[in-house]
C-alpha cells in the first residue's frame, strides 16, 4: 500500500471494471501503485447498482476481460446477459485470482488533487483528511457513476422510502403489496419496471419522454455452450475489434435499397428475435445514418410495440415521436411493454400531466394525487464528466478541471487534458468509453496508459502533458465525428446534453468514430514515440 509520506509512482482512482484492470497492469510491471476506491468494496457500477433487473446489455462473454485466457477458461457465464450480483462475483473473482486487493484501499474517497509544478507530483487529499503523493494519476471513474436527481418541490417531505436507483438499498427491500412509483423510463427505469411489475401491489410510472426499446432475449448458458464459446473466443474478440461499437454484431452490407421491402422485413423480424443489440448493429448501416431508412425501421419497431400493448392509447404513449429508432441510447428489455397490460400498472405522461410536487404521501401531477409507499428516481446520471468534476482537481496554473470544462469539454484522445500534467483518464471524456462496449474500450485505454508509463520510467522523465494544439485538434476530430451522425441533433446524454434536458449547452463528450478508428489513433501516437505529447 505504500508508507506514510512516501512518493508513489501511481495513484489510480476507482475500483470498477477499468480500475481493476489498471491496477493489475501496474502491479504486473512493478509500479509502486495504489488503487483508491470510495466505496467499501470493489465493483464500481456493479457494486452500486443493486436495483431489480440490473444486468448487462452486452453479451456476457464480450463484456468479460480478455487479458487472461486462463480466466476465460475458468469463468462460466451462466446467462447470455449476466445480472448485477453475478457480475460483482466475477469482478471479485478476478481481484482474488490475481491478488489485487493488496493494492486497493477502500473507503478512500478522493476530495482533491493538486499539481505541484516544482516537484512534478500530485498531492491527493482524501475525505478523511489523509494526504498521499504520487508522480502520476490515473482516473478510472466510469461514465455513469454520479446520479442525477431532479429538484422537485416537496421531495424532502415524502414519508415513504425514496432513493435514486444508484442508491438502491443494500438490505433486502420487500415490495410485496407496496404502492411504488418510478420516475423515468430510460434504460434503468425500463429494467426496473419490467422486473417489479408483477411483484408490487401497484406501480405508477411517471414518463417524461418514451424511449425506443427492443427485447433483450436473454437465455441461460449451459456448460456445453460455454465450452463452445471458449472454443471460438478468438473469433468473438475479432468480431468485437471489427465492430464499430465493440459488440458481437456486424452490419448487413447488402444495402438498404438493394433489397425488397419483404426482404427488409424478414431481416428485421429475425433481428428483433435475436439477442442484444442485433436490430441496431446487425442491420443495414443506412438505418442508422439515413433519414428515410431510419423512418422505415422506426415504423417497424412502432408496430411491434403496438402488437405488444393491448391499450392503443397507452401504446402510442410508449412510442417516441421526437426521435427515430437508435437515435438515443437504446435500452433493452424483457416484457417491458407487457407490463402495461397489467391492471396494477399505470402510466402517467408527465409531458401532459407534469409533476407539480411531491407530498408526504405521494406525487401530485396536474391536480391528481398518486399515493405511494416507495418512490424510485430512475433519472439518470451526470454522465462521462460527472465523476471527474466532483473532485477538486487543480492543475498547473491553479485552474480547477471543472472550471476548464465549464463551457466546453476538451481532451487529447480522451486520455489527457492540457494544463493537467501527469494525469491520465481511462474511459475519459472524448474517448470511446461512452459510445462502445465498455470493457473492450477500457482494455485499450489501460494498455495505452500502461505503455506510456513504462516508457517514462525507462527514460527517467517525470512530466508529460497534452499540448494545447493537440487537444484542439482532437476536439475538432470529436466534433466532426459527432456532427456527421444523425443522432447529433437529438437531445440526450449521448450527445452531451445536461440530464435536466432543457438546461445546458451541448457538449462533445464521446468519440463517435468507432472503436477501430480510435484504436488506430492511439497506435499512431505510440508508433510516433509519443511525439505529440510534451514530455520532459
Amino acid at each position: 500500500m505504500g508508507k506514510e509520506n512516501e512518493l508513489l509512482d501511481v495513484i489510480a482512482i476507482g475500483a470498477g471494471v477499468a480500475g481493476i484492470y489498471q491496477i493489475k497492469r501496474l502491479s504486473d510491471h512493478g509500479f509502486n501503485a495504489v488503487l483508491l476506491e470510495a466505496n467499501e468494496d470493489l465493483g464500481g457500477t456493479w457494486f452500486k447498482n443493486r436495483y431489480p433487473g440490473c444486468r448487462f446489455d452486452s453479451e456476457s462473454y464480450s463484456y468479460g476481460y480478455s487479458f487472461s485466457r486462463e480466466l476465460v477458461n475458468e469463468w462460466h457465464w451462466k446467462e447470455r446477459f449476466s445480472a448485477q450480483l453475478e457480475n460483482l462475483k466475477y469482478l471479485n473473482y478476478v481481484a482474488d485470482k490475481f491478488k489485487l486487493r493488496q493494492h486497493i484501499r477502500f473507503n478512500a474517497q478522493v476530495q482533491s488533487m493538486i499539481w505541484e509544478e516544482t516537484e512534478h507530483l500530485w498531492r491527493v487529499r482524501l475525505a478523511d483528511g489523509e494526504e498521499l503523493t504520487a508522480r502520476f494519476i490515473v482516473t478510472c471513474l466510469g461514465v455513469l457513476s454520479i446520479p442525477f436527481t431532479p429538484e422537485i418541490e416537496g421531495a424532502e417531505a415524502f414519508q415513504g422510502r425514496s432513493f435514486h436507483t444508484f442508491d438502491w438499498p443494500a438490505e433486502p427491500l420487500d415490495l410485496t403489496d407496496k404502492r411504488v412509483g418510478v420516475i423515468g423510463t430510460g434504460a434503468t427505469g425500463i429494467q426496473i419496471i419490467a422486473e417489479i411489475a408483477d411483484k408490487v401491489g401497484d406501480l405508477t410510472v411517471f414518463q417524461r419522454h418514451p424511449n425506443w426499446s427492443i427485447p433483450l432475449n436473454n437465455a441461460a448458458i449451459d456448460r456445453d455452450e460455454m465450452d463452445e464459446i471458449r472454443s471460438r473466443y478468438d473469433e468473438i474478440l475479432a468480431i468485437c475489434e471489427e465492430s464499430q461499437g465493440g459488440f458481437v454484431h456486424l452490419p448487413d452490407r447488402r444495402g438498404f435499397d438493394a433489397v425488397t421491402k419483404e426482404e427488409r422485413k424478414a431481416l428485421w423480424d429475425e433481428l428483433y428475435d435475436r439477442h442484444g443489440f442485433a436490430l441496431l448493429l446487425a442491420n443495414f448501416p443506412e438505418t442508422f445514418l439515413e433519414a428515410d431508412a431510419n423512418q422505415a425501421l422506426s415504423n417497424y419497431v412502432a408496430d411491434r410495440i403496438r402488437a405488444r400493448v393491448r391499450d392503443p392509447e397507452i401504446a402510442e404513449k410508449l412510442i417516441p415521436k421526437d426521435h427515430g429508432f437508435g437515435m438515443k441510447r437504446l435500452p433493452l428489455e424483457t416484457n417491458y411493454f407487457e407490463a402495461y397490460n397489467r391492471d396494477n400498472v399505470r402510466l402517467i405522461d408527465i409531458s401532459e400531466t407534469p409533476i407539480q410536487q411531491i407530498t408526504d404521501r405521494g406525487v401530485m401531477a396536474k391536480g391528481e394525487h398518486h399515493e405511494l409507499d416507495v418512490l424510485v428516481y430512475a433519472t439518470g446520471f451526470h454522465t462521462i464528466t460527472g465523476a471527474l468534476n466532483r473532485i477538486d482537481i487543480q492543475g498547473a496554473q491553479g485552474l480547477l478541471l471543472r472550471d476548464k470544462w465549464q463551457h466546453e469539454t476538451s481532451t487529447y484522445l480522451g486520455l489527457l487534458t492540457h494544463g493537467f500534467p501527469n494525469m491520465l483518464m481511462v474511459a475519459g471524456p472524448q474517448s470511446v468509453s461512452g459510445s462502445t462496449n465498455y470493457p473492450r474500450t477500457i482494455e485499450t485505454g489501460v494498455d495505452w496508459v500502461t505503455n506510456l508509463l513504462l516508457r517514462l520510467r525507462q527514460s527517467g522523465q517525470t512530466r508529460f502533458e497534452a499540448p494545447l494544439q493537440a487537444e484542439r485538434d482532437w476536439v475538432e476530430t470529436v466534433t466532426r465525428a459527432q456532427e456527421r451522425m444523425p443522432f447529433s441533433k437529438v437531445r440526450s446524454w449521448f450527445t452531451g446534453y445536461a440530464p435536466d434536458a432543457d438546461a445546458g449547452a451541448k457538449r462533445y463528450n464521446a468519440f463517435w468514430g468507432g472503436g477501430p478508428k480510435y484504436r488506430a489513433y492511439l497506435r499512431q501516437v505510440e508508433e510516433d514515440e509519443y511525439r505529440s505529447l510534451d514530455i520532459r
